[in-house]
């Protein structure tokens, strides 16, 4: 900045507030000031900043993995909302060699420039019930789950299952068949959860749960053993690309969507990828809750006293296309 001061002929101080952004620089002396520093390639430190404000202006994001459709949307969603407060992104990756922890993933995260933590929680970490964040580290899960001592926000995925269950019911279905994602998975073991409830509710036994993984082939598998189930007239999977894997499986053994057996899926995510989609889905947002997650830590962060643990859920939206036959008809 010194160096910046005596190349524009003006004080540190007003190097300073340009660089900060200050209004009282006049500006033609601004624009003087920022062609200094770009031709001497200035540029503020990150650090020094942060010692001077008491913040980084930065939120970490720790994830198990960032290609699953439903992170990457989310991850959007926290990086538009982080943009539009001018904040910084750091993400880390929760590898399978690594301890898994909450603990562990914030100790990490204290030793990176970050004010926050959002968790994108795809599975159960052993001391979630129980991890209490340090002072000066907002952490918040996404996750379904419940936290005494973190906010957490998710979509409903335990009541997108309860919608699908009673939309196939209500419409004459005497049971529905459920195509489960992986078993450490968090989702779908409220989609599970939800599913089972649903039918309880009135009066009707879950039939065994066909696990899948979340692609396609599985669901394919699915659908070609559930063709021989006697009576399934309504298979519910997991996610999208398990019931368009679920739709293709039942076609290869000779069945036909929706007038044999009917077909949602969850996440709507298929209706730019596959043209004239027949699925009926539950649409997620994703986006919504990544750019809610990160605003509800940046409010935490920049007003900590009033800071106190949250649940929210956010509602799925049922997606109504031809994959589902009405037998009260």
């Amino acid at each position: 900045m010194q160096d910046i001061a005596r190349e524009a002929g003006v004080s540190s101080q007003t190097v300073s507030r340009v660089s900060n952004g200050s209004d009282s620089v006049r500006p033609a002396t601004r624009d003087m000031v920022l062609a200094v520093m770009d031709r001497l390639g200035y540029r503020p430190n990150f650090a020094a900043r942060a010692l001077k404000r008491g913040r980084f202006k930065a939120i970490g994001v720790a994830m198990f993995d960032i290609v699953a459709t439903g992170n990457l949307l989310t991850l959007e969603g926290i990086t538009k909302a982080a943009s539009d407060l001018d904040y910084a992104v750091t993400i880390t990756m929760m590898g399978k060699g690594q301890q898994r922890s909450l603990a562990a993933v914030v100790e990490r995260m204290k030793n990176l420039p970050v004010d926050g933590v959002i968790v994108i929680l795809e599975q159960m970490l052993p001391d979630v019930g129980t991890f209490v964040p340090p002072a000066g580290m907002e952490v918040l899960l996404v996750t379904s789950a419940q936290s005494t001592t973190m906010s957490t926000i998710d979509e409903d995925q335990y009541g997108c299952s309860t919608m699908v269950t009673n939309y196939f019911l209500d419409r004459g279905h005497r049971t529905v068949h459920f195509v489960s994602g992986p078993e450490e998975s968090l989702d779908s073991h409220f989609r599970e959860q939800g599913w089972i409830d649903a039918l309880a509710r009135r009066g009707v036994v879950a039939p065994p749960v066909i696990r899948g993984d979340w692609s396609a082939d599985s669901g394919f598998n699915a659908g070609l053993e559930l063709a021989h189930v006697k009576d399934c007239t309504a298979i519910y999977a997991a996610n999208d690309n398990e019931a368009y894997g679920v739709m293709q499986g039942l076609a290869a053994a000779g069945k036909r969507v929706p007038d044999d057996v009917s077909v949602i899926g969850v996440d709507d995510v298929l209706r730019n990828l596959i043209p004239r989609l027949t699925l009926t889905s539950v649409k997620m947002n994703f986006g919504a809750v990544g750019r809610r997650a990160f605003r509800m830590v940046a409010r935490a962060i920049e007003d900590p006293q009033r800071s106190r643990p949250t649940r929210e859920l956010i509602p799925g939206v049922l997606v109504e296309r031809s994959s589902v036959r009405d037998l009260t008809r």
